[in-house]
């Protein structure tokens, strides 16, 4: 792959439209997430309660998932490539998939039923991530890239808010049971699923002569720059435990399952009010620098998490995490479209979403292992600390301080 001539300089980026399909692709998340999010706030409610599991049992299923799904996605970025950039098939059938298995958790009557059931609503996401991502990336000019990658995350993360915000409506108010409210969440997906395949046209496909002839897919074939920053994110990735712990926190501290899907739209809320704004600074002023904010941040977010002992603090660290995750997340897959050759840009996705799904399985173990052996602050604290030092190997090592072409032939 080459390498990136350029990230973005120190000018702002013009203010354009974005694409059509960076558009629906965004509302195909929103809705994708918004029935997510109905589901995944309760899964550790649900372990802590229900199913009798504790925080190692969270750690392994959300490591295991993620993994699954990772793992994938070299794969089907690779095909989306191999395919002269057909990637809209294998987003609609990842995200069906999902949509089926992800209901079905309301039914688990066992931790490893519900390992199974969320290892297939991952495989769903294995399948979708990289061709949507690439998607993305083909639709959008260089320059509007971080900006079209930060407003996908607001809608992603708007869905969240309006999910958790209907399931505890619906715990609140309906008289639904968990189970009830969890089958629910169909409705939205299969509208994600409807809207992707009507709304989003692969025009580029049919300009890219066939067959493509892509290099070997090894490690040694991306560029230095890409390889380090890989690297050092894989590193990060294992500090960064999934985000359902701090809703396991929330129940620690007593907290009521209403108040903590309302805490998890609020969560939510806060990236999705800093996610476009994020990605139009990592257009003017570099992706590592949003990068490094948003690390950062989620440094000193863990740490504060490891010391909290009331539900004020744990609401005002979450809502000041989210702010500041919000704003880096465009840029973290900004950042890919930009050391990606045209060609392998689902490759390129694929990789960066196998260096996170490497790191899943023990990441998810190790905190949570540490919290049930340990303690909840202790498991906190750890991955503050490796994140913080994942933030320095990314400034000192890994700074993408090459510059985008001021012309990007595609």
């Amino acid at each position: 792959m080459n390498k990136p001539d350029a990230l973005p300089d120190g000018d702002p980026a013009p203010r354009k439209k974005l694409p059509r399909t960076v558009v629906v692709l965004g509302l195909v998340s929103f809705f994708n997430d918004f029935a997510s999010d109905i589901v995944i706030p309760l899964i550790p409610i649900l372990l802590a309660t229900v199913l009798a599991a504790g925080p190692l049992a969270l750690g392994f299923i959300e490591g295991v998932a993620e993994a699954v799904a990772s793992l994938l996605k070299l794969w089907s970025g690779r095909h989306s490539d191999v395919m002269s950039g057909r990637r809209k098939g294998l987003a609609v059938a990842g995200y069906t998939l999902s949509n089926i298995a992800r209901p079905l958790l309301g039914l688990a009557g066992s931790w490893p039923a519900m390992l199974v059931l969320r290892s297939i609503d991952r495989v769903g996401k294995g399948l979708r991530s990289a061709p949507r991502d690439a998607l993305v990336a083909d639709a959008t000019p260089p320059a509007m890239r971080g900006y079209a990658f930060g407003f996908h995350r607001a809608l992603d993360n708007g869905g969240a808010v309006a999910g958790s915000l209907v399931a505890a409506a619906a715990l609140g108010w309906s008289g639904l049971s968990l189970t009830e409210v969890i089958l629910w969440s169909a409705v939205p997906g299969f509208a994600a699923v409807l809207l992707l395949g009507i709304g989003v046209k692969e025009e580029k496909a049919a300009a890219i002569p066939a067959p493509v002839v892509l290099p070997p897919l090894r490690w040694s074939v991306l560029s230095l720059p890409m390889r380090r920053y890989l690297l050092v994110l894989m590193l990060f990735t294992f500090a960064r435990a999934s985000e359902t712990f701090i809703l396991l926190l929330g129940h620690q501290l007593g907290v009521g399952v209403v108040e903590l899907l309302l805490l998890w739209s609020a969560l939510n809320l806060s990236k999705a009010a800093t996610s476009t704004w994020g990605g139009q600074l990592a257009d003017a002023w570099g992706r590592g620098a949003l990068i490094l904010i948003g690390w950062t941040s989620f440094s000193i977010s863990f740490l504060l998490l490891g010391t909290v002992i009331d539900n004020v603090g744990l609401w005002a660290v979450s809502i000041f995490y989210g702010l500041c995750t919000g704003m880096s997340e465009g840029a973290e897959r900004a950042i890919i479209s930009d050391y990606a050759d045209p060609r392998e840009r689902g490759t390129a996705f694929g990789w960066y979403h196998l260096m996170v799904g490497i790191a899943a399985i023990p990441a998810g173990l190790l905190f949570g292992s540490i919290w049930q052996f340990q303690s909840a602050g202790m498991a906190f604290l750890f991955a503050g600390g490796l994140s913080a030092f994942a933030a320095l190997l990314l400034r000192m090592w890994a700074w993408p301080v090459r510059k985008l072409a001021a012309t990007d032939q595609e």
